[in-house]
């Protein structure tokens, strides 16, 4: 008999501490309410496992979940700058190669431009409406309402000027500045590709910085995320009571029909406002690439199925789906930009704070720069909505009980994530072929 055991996925065991930590966290809330949240024992619980021990009640207590729950989201978030900077740099510095230029590399990146423009208004808007309908909202209980946030009022235009930074090292320092180090992170990506050779160290050391933050976000997920969430969860369920869990659910219910929808609706349309042809040819012919994403959740994985379609049925150029694909694969993520605008919707609404369009705005914007450099590790996109939160202005504790929740829960609508990140790829690679005239239309209609 082989000794060998079989280990479970990360996603396996992401789902175990979830329903783990919503049975203990439920748990906690019969025990409160049999004996009294006023009662010697659980004021000894409390102290002991969930106390905020930064506030004034929990100066003499132990706060273990907190403390963990705290710690977790630390080494979330101390890797944000240089996973988003580096990452950045380099999809732009690969893909602005000398080889590389030219009218193709020219339309694909406005192409890309241009669909994340469509995905994120469509989803903010989606987003905003859905928030106005109340399923995000969640119930606050008094002691803690003093604890949202509140987002001044200002003109969305002053986003603009935060874009470039008048200091990059303190740009650097701040998580609240995702947007300047976005600007840094292009600005040096096309810097180092114009410099050729003479950038082939600093682009090295970007691809050293780039693994060990790699292999430390894997490793805070894999070997400390299933534990952490347990805890997070259990947290929340205890302090905050089962309200969460509702407007969680709105959150994975309205990103999956969102993508879903728009992966088949927007870009056959798209195609037919640019080629004229059958858009439902397209999404027919396509639909099979979604689910193969769906099911492997691999933007890489699929590629292959991506390419075969896109070439030998939807009648693109093969040198232009050849350069569109894995290009796209590393920086035009719809899905994500989507799934994030949403999921900051709900955290920001769950947390008690007024999501105005123009909030919404911003945070789409963050997205789409933060897309453009999402690395491609697992859980990288719902990892990265703590970045788009910040860049937001999202940052009180009660923010992060939301952002705890989509990334214990990022697996299932990843489902529809994915499908729409690879369709908007394949749409890509139709409208440039056509552009390029090299669409072979009989193909297409065939």
């Amino acid at each position: 008999m082989s000794k060998d055991k079989k280990k479970l996925t990360i996603v396996q065991r992401m789902f175990i501490a979830v329903i783990l930590g919503i049975a203990v966290g439920v748990g906690c809330i019969f025990v409160r309410n049999a004996i009294g949240a006023d009662s010697e024992a659980w004021t000894l619980i409390n102290q002991a496992l969930f106390v905020d021990i930064t506030s004034a009640d929990g100066v003499s207590g132990l706060g273990l979940f907190y403390i963990i729950s705290e710690l977790f989201m630390h080494m979330l978030q101390v890797a944000i700058v240089p996973l988003v900077l580096v990452s950045l740099a380099l999809s732009l510095c690969n893909l602005a190669q000398p080889e590389k230029l030219g009218r193709i590399a020219v339309r694909t990146i406005v192409t890309f431009v241009c669909f994340y423009v469509v995905a994120a208004t469509l989803a903010g808007t989606i987003a905003y409406l859905v928030a106005q309908t109340g399923v995000f909202d969640v119930t606050l209980p008094e002691s803690e309402i003093v604890e949202t946030t509140t987002v001044d009022t200002y003109n969305p235009l002053s986003v603009i000027v935060s874009i470039v930074p008048n200091n990059m090292i303190s740009s650097m320092s701040n998580n609240n500045s995702v947007l300047a180090v976005c600007f840094l992170g292009i600005v040096i990506g096309i810097c180092m590709s114009r410099m050729g050779e003479k950038a082939a160290t600093l682009q090295k050391l970007f691809e050293s910085i780039d693994e060990l933050v790699q292999m430390f976000v894997n490793f805070v997920l894999d070997k400390l995320g299933p534990f952490c969430i347990f805890c997070m969860i259990t947290r929340s369920l205890a302090v905050y009571g089962t309200d969460y869990l509702g407007p969680a659910a709105a959150w994975i219910v309205t990103t999956m029909v969102t993508c879903f929808v728009l992966a088949f609706t927007l870009y056959p349309l798209i195609v037919f406002l640019v080629t004229r042809l059958n858009p439902f040819t397209f999404a027919r012919k396509i639909a099979k690439v979604a689910l193969f994403g769906a099911a492997t959740q691999s933007s890489a994985a699929t590629m292959p199925l991506n390419m075969k379609t896109c070439v030998g049925e939807l009648g693109c150029a093969e040198d232009v789906t050849s350069f569109i694909l894995p290009t796209g694969m590393s920086i035009h993520m719809n899905g994500t930009t989507t799934m994030q605008i949403i999921a900051v919707t709900f955290i920001g609404t769950a947390a008690g704070v007024e999501m105005t369009p123009a909030l919404i705005a911003t945070a789409a914007l963050v997205s789409i720069a933060v897309a453009m450099g999402t690395p491609p590790i697992p859980a990288a996109g719902a990892t990265l909505i703590s970045a788009v939160m910040l860049g937001a202005g999202l940052s009180s504790p009660l923010c992060f009980v939301g952002y705890s929740l989509t990334l214990a829960l990022n697996y299932v609508p990843g489902m529809a994530v994915m499908p729409m990140n690879v369709v908007d790829d394949a749409a890509a690679s139709v409208v440039v072929s056509h552009l390029e005239g090299t669409l072979n239309k009989d193909v297409y209609n065939s």
